[in-house]
């Protein structure tokens, strides 16, 4: 039962064999093509790896520079600093937007921040602090430009580790089940024509013997047909008997009368 487990049901026939062989042939080139496939997502994943244990090992040093940022531009303007802030602020100056990027065939999502429309913080702290605030908000930006791009990273890698996960399955799946199962198959087949053959011969042996045998009986039938002939013939033309007249022929003596 664990033979036929490992094979397909299928009729032993030639048109079948071409047929698990077309697919043993799909399944081998279709198990190439996804171990290409997995081995360049897992170069592009290693590689985002790295992108993102070095974004965020650059991160810790940007937030620290941003709340440093904060702490003196409130030291210098003052704790309402950030109430006059948020009142000259309507829409947000800087958006993220997203797009695809496609790795082997997996789309994966990529942020990109752009800024849009003009700032109107550019007067705030005129009195005092100006440039300390304009210093906390070039450092808050960046901090911002580095999150879109941590985000990116992180959201790409998620799905390229379903993506790999994915396709290992299924050249998983190809390699240890799907190609065994059809090399069996075919195996089975050529066993089961080359049994068929040996049938057919051994068919085909045995009607040419019986044949053989056959001619044979009919050669001797028609050979004693005709001595019985040639035996009634010297009867009827000696006067001796039947058996005599078969004494007569295997004496070898010939009627000149009869030619045999």
């Amino acid at each position: 039962m664990s033979g036929q487990s490992q094979r397909l049901n299928v009729v032993p026939t030639v048109t079948m064999l071409g047929v698990v062989k077309a697919r043993l042939v799909g399944a081998t080139r279709g198990h190439a093509l996804l171990k290409k496939k997995s081995d360049a997502l897992t170069v592009q994943f290693r590689s985002l790896l790295k992108k993102i244990v070095t974004t965020k090992e650059s991160m810790g040093d940007i937030m620290k520079a941003s709340s440093f940022a904060l702490t003196e531009a409130k030291y210098v303007a003052g704790d309402n600093i950030k109430h006059v802030v948020l009142e000259n602020v309507q829409t947000a100056s800087l958006k993220v937007r997203s797009r695809q990027e496609n790795i082997a065939g997996v789309k994966l999502p990529k942020f990109e921040h752009f800024s849009e429309g003009e700032t109107k913080n550019d007067l705030t702290g005129l009195a005092r602090g100006g440039q300390q605030v304009q210093a906390c908000r070039a450092a808050y930006v960046k901090a911002i430009e580095l999150l879109v791009e941590l985000a990116s990273l992180q959201t790409s890698f998620l799905t390229l580790d379903e993506a790999i996960k994915t396709t290992n399955r299924r050249v998983n799946a190809l390699e240890n089940v799907v190609k065994p199962r059809l090399e069996n198959t075919v195996t089975y087949i050529k066993g089961e024509l080359d049994e068929l053959e040996r049938e057919d011969f051994f068919r085909l042996k045995k009607v040419q013997g019986y044949k053989k045998r056959e001619m044979e009986r009919q050669m001797a039938a028609a050979k004693l047909f005709a001595e019985e002939k040639v035996a009634e013939d010297i009867s009827l033309k000696r006067g001796v008997s039947i058996k005599s007249a078969y004494n007569i022929l295997s004496a070898g003596e010939k009627d000149e009368d009869i030619i045999f």
